[in-house]
């Protein structure tokens, strides 16, 4: 496949300044000797909500959990802020998919959000005031302060994905990653959502997104296409074209169809 990288909000090979959110420099991983990525670069800037798209098998969440340093790598370099990810984890945090968490685990919603928390406390610290002050405004602000003494398997789709957010909410990273929030999800989710990430941004987060949403990428600042290689990746107006989808979806042709649906929207 012929990697197709439109203008980049960043130049992807440029000298990666310290206020950087996120720098990967040709970051390769494989599984049981199959490559999944395949020299991936990217620079984002800050405030900036990216979605990351591309087919089932296409290294979407690999490429989320090489960045954190969850699985190895066969080569490349990720900095987070102009640093090693060891040296700023607590300026990143995950949502995981919500089929990756075990919901038997006895655990109340305000529970899961105060883990965010403990990155800070170490090994043997104990939440303080402060902390569970923190847990609790992060609730509010994802609208789950109703739900704090719920079971985390009682709740829909939609809750679950909002009380995650509010963990890396609690956590206070600058640099949040989100792999399919919008799974499972209804359109009203959907939009409490989308206005959170917003929020978010214009606050001075920065978000990766993996998304399946094509229909909904006029809401990102920017988009990375990915299929094991960078397709493309820069403003949506920019990168979003017939070609770029084509090129990453191949002959899948139930989504090159609802491309083409959103491309015709868009015109």
């Amino acid at each position: 496949m012929t990697t197709v990288t439109t203008q980049t909000p960043t130049t992807a090979m440029s000298p990666v300044a310290d206020d950087t959110p996120l720098s990967v420099r040709g970051l390769t991983v494989s599984y049981g000797g199959r490559p999944v990525l395949r020299s991936v670069s990217l620079d984002v800037p800050p405030r900036q909500l990216v979605a990351i798209v591309g087919p089932n098998g296409a290294g979407k969440s690999t490429l989320l959990r090489a960045i954190l340093g969850l699985i190895p790598s066969d080569g490349g370099t990720v900095l987070i802020f102009g640093r090693p990810i060891d040296e700023a984890r607590g300026r990143i945090a995950y949502v995981p998919q919500t089929e990756a968490v075990d919901w038997d685990f006895p655990v109340t919603v305000f529970d899961v959000v105060l883990m965010g928390r403990y990155a800070r406390l170490g090994w043997f610290g104990r939440p303080k005031t402060a902390d569970r002050q923190a847990a609790a405004e992060a609730l509010r602000k994802v609208g789950m302060d109703g739900f704090r003494d719920r079971h985390i398997r009682h709740l829909s789709g939609g809750q679950q994905q909002r009380v995650f957010i509010a963990r890396a909410l609690c956590q206070q990273a600058d640099l949040l990653l989100l792999d399919e929030p919008f799974a499972g999800v209804d359109a009203a989710t959907e939009r409490t959502i989308f206005e959170l990430m917003d929020s978010l941004c214009s606050s001075g987060k920065t978000l990766l997104v993996v998304t399946h949403d094509l229909g909904a990428l006029d809401r990102f600042h920017s988009v990375l296409m990915l299929n094991q290689q960078v397709v493309a990746y820069g403003r949506t107006r920019d990168v979003l074209t017939d070609e770029n989808i084509r090129r990453t979806y191949g002959g899948r042709l139930t989504l090159l169809e609802r491309a083409e649906a959103v491309l015709q929207q868009r015109m």
